[in-house]
């Protein structure tokens, strides 16, 4: 109970304040807290003054001598427990929400005020506490189930999480963050394909919510399922188009797609909509060297600077134009301030082509070991792919026999189109240089790493199923690899541009490529196996699941020889048509090599196609590793590169010596 004096200046105080007068309101307590009224009372009505007014330190104060005066009194702790929050004092406010006081407080506000600020700061087993606590007591409380969730999942108790969330759900379906949280928790169970459908549900029944798309293209990227993940984003986009975050992910889908320009518009409006991203300057900085686009740096940098970006990003641009430029040691300088949550991976292999350059072998092999360490640690686990990959090539290969080929039905009358003309070879043996000269002449059309025909493999079900297809099966696969090509080709095909399909691995697609297209010939890119190897394992490849297996020296070596193994046999089988281009000549004297391959393909001379360097600056992104040496002139250096970092490659000589001797190099 109040005494009367004080009871009295309250009412007229709170009939000043609402009638707008919170000056003198402030002024009829204040002068009553003087004259010795209750403590309490005036300090807690004096400290929801000054809230009101913005004032929190100063409503902190007299919240805090109103609680120190009346501690048990749940109405002022709460307030102040509030007015903590608000002023970002999450210790404090806990240290008002103790457990004792959350179990004594009947309206349960206490303890929802103590499971939110110990989950704020990540106190989770305190907060799970809390919540259990309110939802013991008033379980239809949908908000404190999905709140217990997200903590629950913070414990790790992971199938606590997802019952939690599950009852919040049950209790409001129409609750778009807990269909989200509990999406979540239930991928986190492996229960993956629940969680889809009902993100899908949702993204159906919420159509201008952007976030359940945006969830899905997250689940998507995790299980690796990179062509649903690029409709999701861009479904996401479209509903909320000014969501910079959205824009970042898509602009980095855009990229890995080549799709430069719209990778370029989306940096760039990220940049517009919120100048702090730095992901977004690092995008573009990214596609500008692929793009071999060096000139546009020094104005993006510039425009980082008048944004305010960071120094370590900042050191990061600069860095590739300094490399670039050829000045390593200040590129060095400035990869070396980059702070390790930017770019990781990249400038780690940047380091290690920086010191490559400079003749650090041992601390470039280092840092390209620490690139791959990286990519190991990615949660579509590429090294495990890359063992799957593995054991599929050794299984082809024993089922390769003649007695298997001999099995097959006859061979498909009739032809459609051409049959193409495939460049194949182990990544990082000059396959993209080939391709650039093929490109510079007009009679070809030249596809690079497109997917049609590992599409096929995919729809008639991989190389064992192979035996089954008849006249029709192979009239059918052919349709459709055509078919395929049209959608990604530069130009409508035409029997006067020969089609060039070139992608280094179709080295164990070649019986596949033979059934189909029996008169097709192959170009077989050769460089000194050793090189090939280093050159892969220092290169930063996307990981997919051929990739993955340049992560681990060992993965590669097994993997080169289980793919020229299948090569060889594809050859012993069928006597391909192939002709062969040796790197090491190729580099000395590249119209001396490249002649006879035109002559190989009935292509006239023409000395145009020898500027591969400005057949590449024309061809925009150049997707694979080799991007940057195509617009430089013919190097090398890179040729006897291993012998440097023979030391490191002596655990996998064993496996790669008879294809060394095979080929007819040495060690």
């Amino acid at each position: 109970m109040l005494d009367s004096q004080t009871a009295d200046v309250l009412r007229q105080a709170v009939g000043a304040a609402q009638s707008g007068d919170v000056a003198r309101a402030r002024q009829l307590a204040e002068g009553a807290l003087e004259s010795g009224g209750d403590t309490a009372a005036l300090n807690a009505f004096l400290g929801m003054l000054q809230a009101r007014a913005g004032d929190l330190a100063a409503a902190a104060d007299h919240l805090r001598a109103a609680h120190g005066a009346r501690p048990a009194d749940t109405t002022i702790a709460c307030n102040l427990i509030a007015v903590l929050i608000d002023n970002d004092d999450l210790e404090r406010a806990l240290e008002i929400a103790t457990p004792e006081l959350a179990r004594a407080d009947a309206t349960l506000r206490v303890a929802r005020y103590r499971g939110f600020v110990a989950q704020s700061l990540e106190r989770f087993d305190e907060a799970v506490t809390a919540y259990e606590h309110v939802v013991a007591r008033e379980p239809q409380d949908f908000e404190s189930w999905n709140n217990l969730g997200n903590a629950r999942s913070a414990t790790g108790d992971l199938e606590g999480s997802v019952a939690a969330l599950e009852k919040a759900m049950a209790l409001n379906p129409y609750a778009p963050p807990t269909r989200l949280n509990l999406a979540v928790a239930l991928r986190t169970v492996d229960r993956g394909e629940e969680a889809e459908a009902l993100l899908r549900r949702t993204a159906e029944e919420f159509p201008d919510d952007a976030r359940a798309l945006h969830e899905l293209y997250v689940q998507y990227k995790k299980e690796g399922r990179q062509d649903d993940a690029m409709p999701a984003i861009e479904a996401a986009i479209a509903r909320d188009p000014d969501n910079a975050n959205l824009q970042l992910k898509f602009g980095v889908e855009c990229g890995l797609l080549s799709r430069i320009d719209e990778a370029e518009q989306a940096f760039r409006k990220v940049i517009a909509l919120d100048p702090s991203v730095t992901d977004a300057y690092i995008g573009l900085a990214v596609q500008y060297e692929h793009s071999n686009r060096e000139e546009e740096l020094a104005p993006l940098i510039a425009l980082a600077e008048a944004n305010g970006l960071g120094d370590g990003a900042l050191a990061f641009i600069r860095a590739l134009e300094f490399r670039r430029a050829k000045m390593f040691e200040e590129a060095l300088a400035n990869f070396d301030r980059v702070p390790p949550e930017i770019e990781p991976e990249r400038t780690s292999h940047f380091r290690g082509q920086v010191l490559d350059r400079l003749g650090r072998i041992d601390e470039a092999f280092a840092a390209f070991s620490k690139t791959n360490g990286l990519h190991e640690m990615s949660p579509t686990r590429p090294l495990e792919r890359a063992s799957v990959l593995r054991e599929r090539l050794q299984s082809e290969l024993d089922l390769l026999s003649p007695e298997w080929v001999e099995s097959w039905p006859g061979a498909a009358s009739g032809r459609d189109h051409a049959d193409p003309v495939f460049l194949l070879g182990f990544p990082r043996s000059g396959t993209t240089l080939l391709d650039t000269i093929l490109m510079g002449h007009p009679g070809t059309m030249v596809l690079e790493e497109q997917p049609p025909l590992n599409l096929v493999d995919r729809r008639i079900g991989g190389m064992a199923e192979i035996q089954g297809l008849d006249d029709a099966g192979v009239a059918d696969a052919r349709r459709f690899y055509f078919d395929e090509i049209a959608k990604v080709a530069p130009a409508p095909l035409s029997p006067d541009r020969m089609l060039i399909d070139k992608s280094p691995l179709f080295l164990s697609k070649a019986v596949l490529i033979q059934r189909l297209f029996p008169n097709a010939r192959f170009i077989l890119a050769l460089r000194h196996p050793c090189d090939v190897l280093l050159s892969c394992f220092m290169s930063n490849f996307r990981l997919n699941d051929a990739m993955a297996n340049f992560l681990r020296l060992e993965d590669a070596a097994a993997f080169y020889d289980l793919t020229f193994q299948h090569w060889e046999r594809a050859r012993e089988l069928f006597g391909l048509n192939v002709h062969t281009i040796v790197y090491e000549r190729l580099v000395e004297d590249v119209e001396a090599e490249v002649r006879p391959l035109f002559d190989f393909l009935g292509l006239e001379w023409r000395d145009e196609a020898l500027d591969h360097r400005t057949t590449a600056k024309s061809r925009g992104l150049i997707t694979t590793a080799s991007y940057a040496q195509v617009v430089e002139p013919i190097y090398k250096r890179a040729a006897g590169r291993w012998e440097g970092y023979r030391q490191h490659l002596e655990p996998v000589l064993p496996v790669l010596r008879p294809w060394v001797e095979k080929f007819g190099y040495s060690l």
